[in-house]
């Protein structure tokens, strides 16, 4: 299996469970809705010309839709990448920053911006059924590109380290957009519901430990030493769930 189907694999096994929320725009998603989304938002993508290998430029925040995005370009074939610059074929943004890019074929925004296309439009009926096994998926800010394959073997290891449960409850108050999405990506393979914070502060992961009954907390390096205190609550730091990965 590819990192995007370990992601996605649950589904059909927990139908209907509440899997996924996401503390910026309220958003609440099952297990199954967000599978269905990623390959009809991959359908879209293809049927917009996306091609194997294409680069698609992907400015959003840490969410639902971060996510969504992400896998429905890997799945469609397409290299994800987490920055905004130099020429793509396509731009996922939340929103466009004045006049439309000219170096981008195609600009794709949650929110209705001027001369751009709604992100919502490309979850259309004809969804991808099968991904690509291997060759590049992921760019990160600085550059690098991370393979599917990379991807993949490192979210098993980091499975088998972390031996989440399906009644387990996994905050992800990280600093940046990758760490969020593999702290996401962790929470879904093992078939556990995740919690998605914004902008964290000590007190707001608090309150969503809380509210959500979390049982895992995966922090930035400061928010884990702090909540860490606490020797009733699970904290992992951040990084320990990219070192594998030389991050």
């Amino acid at each position: 299996m590819t990192w995007t189907e370990l992601v996605m694999g649950a589904a059909d096994e927990h139908d209907g469970d509440p899997t996924m929320t996401d503390v910026r725009t309220g958003q609440v998603l099952t297990r199954t809705a967000f599978a269905r989304r990623v390959t009809r938002v991959a359908g879209g993508l293809r049927g917009q010309g996306l091609r194997y290998g294409d680069q698609v430029l992907i400015d959003l925040p840490l969410g639902i839709e971060l996510a969504t995005a992400v896998h429905a370009v890997v799945w469609a074939g397409g290299v994800a990448a987490l920055h905004t610059r130099g020429p793509a074929r396509m731009l996922i943004a939340q929103r466009a920053h004045g006049p439309v890019r000219t170096d981008v074929e195609r600009v794709f925004t949650v929110e209705p911006s001027p001369g751009a296309q709604q992100f919502a439009e490309l979850m259309g009926e004809c969804a991808v059924d099968f991904g690509p096994l291997a060759g590049p998926a992921l760019v990160l800010y600085g550059g690098r590109t991370l393979r599917l394959e990379e991807l993949t073997e490192d979210l098993r290891q980091i499975d088998e380290e972390l031996l989440l449960e399906e009644e387990d409850v996994v905050l992800a108050a990280v600093s940046d957009t990758f760490r969020g999405l593999r702290a996401f990506d962790i929470a879904m393979m093992a078939a556990s519901s995740v919690v998605i914070a914004h902008e964290p502060s000590l007190v707001g992961c608090r309150v969503l430990i809380e509210e959500h009954e979390v049982t895992l907390t995966v922090a930035s390096p400061e928010l884990a030493r702090r909540l860490a205190c606490d020797p009733d609550l699970r904290v992992l730091d951040e990084r320990a769930i990219v070192r594998a990965l030389a991050l």
